[in-house]
């Protein structure tokens, strides 16, 4: 074998062990430090912007302690009731099991971002007089909500025919948590099935803790980085 063929394949090597660290650097990072993503709606303007690409804190976060307010990005599958996407065509599914590995790109995962406002157990309803949401009978200050649901004051929520901002009691079970988006007049979040309902059940939708990926940290687009939260 000549020196140069000897050389060539050192150098192939050389290359493909590179490869082989970033790829498992990346992979720890994002399974247990930061995880980027892209926020895909509208849904939680103008907190988040439709295209901000940002950081999800991984490290730290414990999935059966957040808090109220607590911006969460959660895993699903084509319903946040299934746990993982199917993919029938048999490349892109070799291509999503890469992006369950690394941790970034194409994944058996669809994931959501929404802020917790129901904790394990507490029962919420909306809304009192002036139309704010009611925690365990208490209504909720929510500053962060800047584009919401059609409300007159002192409208009735008890009654067939409420306003759109109305849903009746909930409860949230064990382990899971109610988040809703903070631009409420555009959000598919727990509660989208019982608005406008005044009484009665109603199929609100949970998260539950353990797909709970992270909490929002930082945005790196655009430009000039900072929080992932604007002001």
């Amino acid at each position: 074998m000549s020196e140069g063929t000897e050389g060539e394949r050192h150098w192939l090597w050389g290359v493909l062990l590179r490869i082989t660290i970033a790829f498992a650097v990346l992979a720890l990072v994002t399974h247990t430090l930061v995880r980027p993503f892209v926020i895909p709606s509208g849904s939680m303007e103008p907190t988040l912007m439709t295209g901000d690409r940002v950081f999800a804190q991984v490290a730290g976060v414990d999935g059966d302690d957040l808090e109220r307010g607590d911006v969460v990005v959660f895993g699903h599958g084509e319903t946040w009731g299934d746990a993982r996407l199917d993919e029938t065509h048999p490349v892109k599914d070799v291509l999503r099991y890469a992006g369950d590995l690394l941790g970034a790109g194409p994944s058996h995962t669809a994931h959501t971002v929404k802020r917790v406002i129901g904790l394990p157990g507490e029962t919420l309803s909306c809304c009192d007089a002036q139309g704010r949401v009611l925690v365990d009978g208490e209504p909720l200050d929510e500053p962060y909500v800047r584009h919401d649901l059609p409300f007159l004051r002192d409208a009735d929520c008890s009654r067939e025919g409420a306003p759109q901002r109305c849903f009746p009691e909930v409860t949230v079970p064990d382990d899971s948590y109610l988040v809703l988006g903070d631009n409420r007049a555009n959000s598919a979040d727990s509660v989208m099935g019982c608005r406008g309902r005044g009484t009665g059940p109603c199929e609100a939708r949970f998260v539950h803790a353990d797909r709970v990926v992270g909490t929002l940290g930082w945005r790196w687009w655009p430009l000039p980085p900072g929080g992932a939260e604007r002001d």
